[in-house]
């Protein structure tokens, strides 16, 4: 396989993950609209997760 086709390969790997990327972006969004109860509560629950376990030592 030679350099050329090594980087386009990358190059196209790249491509797809942020098409995917995006795809899930999409979909979190377009949830949170459809559903913005579950989404509040979950906002809720992370938040709450994210102080019980980021205190310093």
């Amino acid at each position: 396989m030679t350099q050329t086709s090594t980087r386009e390969q990358d190059r196209e790997r790249l491509r797809r993950r942020a098409q995917l990327l995006r795809e899930i972006a999409e979909g979190r969004e377009l949830r949170g609209r459809v559903t913005p109860r579950r989404t509040h509560l979950q906002r809720l629950r992370t938040m709450a997760y994210m102080r019980t376990f980021s205190r310093p030592i």
